[in-house]
């Protein structure tokens, strides 16, 4: 596969399109396994996914956080963006429900920030435990692993994926796009407090589209006030798992 990076806002995004060697030994993180199949970074001490079922996470936290399908219903294109690809597993799950759920003419666009990709064998494994996903999943891997140039990826004829690889707060900082929901999916802010400083979810905020939304699985106290100081309305919902609270939050009509 094809990586270009991020550089500078004048020259183009970074956009994973793959390249093959990067993509079959995922650098960066270092990876481990708990429970035969959960990846954990070695980089950030902090798993993937939740232990306790990653695919209802990623639907309660990020789907349901973020009022979809609803919100989408009436709009020709929605975009979504993440911060954190990991193993791809929020925009399965996302893809999941799009599938079930858009109307004729509809389309999706979405778009993931993240600094490490995992090789496409670990991948993979990491996906494994959800059987139900295996034709998206097979489909993911076959980009991940392709040689295809491109700015997107297209999954079917009404979704795309765009992978942008690099720094979280230039990559985005640099993207044209804007999002009508944001997924913030970093590492634990006590591992990975990068992916969660107030310079970065400013920017999150300016390529958030008017009444667009976030949802993280995160409450912690900083993380909210950076929140706010971006300009978005911040409320606790209860979390998942165990978690007792996480955040969503909303860019105002204006």
């Amino acid at each position: 596969m094809r990586v270009v990076r991020v550089s500078e806002c004048s020259a183009s995004l970074d956009i994973l399109s793959g390249e093959r060697g990067m993509m079959s030994h995922g650098e960066g993180h270092g990876l481990s396994w708990e429970d035969g199949n959960v990846p954990v970074s070695e980089l950030f001490d902090d798993t993937f996914y939740s232990r306790h079922d990653g695919q209802a996470e990623s639907a309660y936290v990020f789907i349901d956080g973020n009022g979809l399908p609803e919100r989408w219903a009436d709009q020709p294109h929605f975009a979504v963006a993440e911060l954190g690809f990991g193993t791809g597993l929020n925009f399965l799950e996302t893809w999941r429900v799009w599938v079930k759920t858009r109307r004729p003419g509809q389309k999706l666009t979405f778009t993931s920030f993240e600094r490490y990709p995992l090789g496409v064998d670990d991948m993979a494994r990491a996906l494994v435990s959800w059987r139900h996903l295996d034709d998206l999943v097979g489909v993911l891997l076959k980009v991940w692993s392709s040689n295809e140039p491109g700015a997107y990826w297209q999954m079917d004829a009404f979704t795309q994926l765009r992978v942008v690889i690099g720094d979280a707060e230039a990559s985005v900082g640099c993207w044209d796009g804007m999002a009508d929901a944001w997924y913030l999916d970093g590492f634990s802010p006590a591992k990975n407090p990068e992916m969660w400083e107030a310079p970065l979810l400013r920017s999150v905020f300016e390529h958030t589209a008017p009444r667009g939304s976030f949802a993280t699985y995160t409450a912690a106290g900083w993380v909210r006030r950076n929140l706010e100081a971006a300009g978005f309305d911040v409320h606790k919902w209860p979390g998942h798992g165990g978690k007792r609270e996480m955040m969503l939050g909303q860019r105002s009509a204006i």
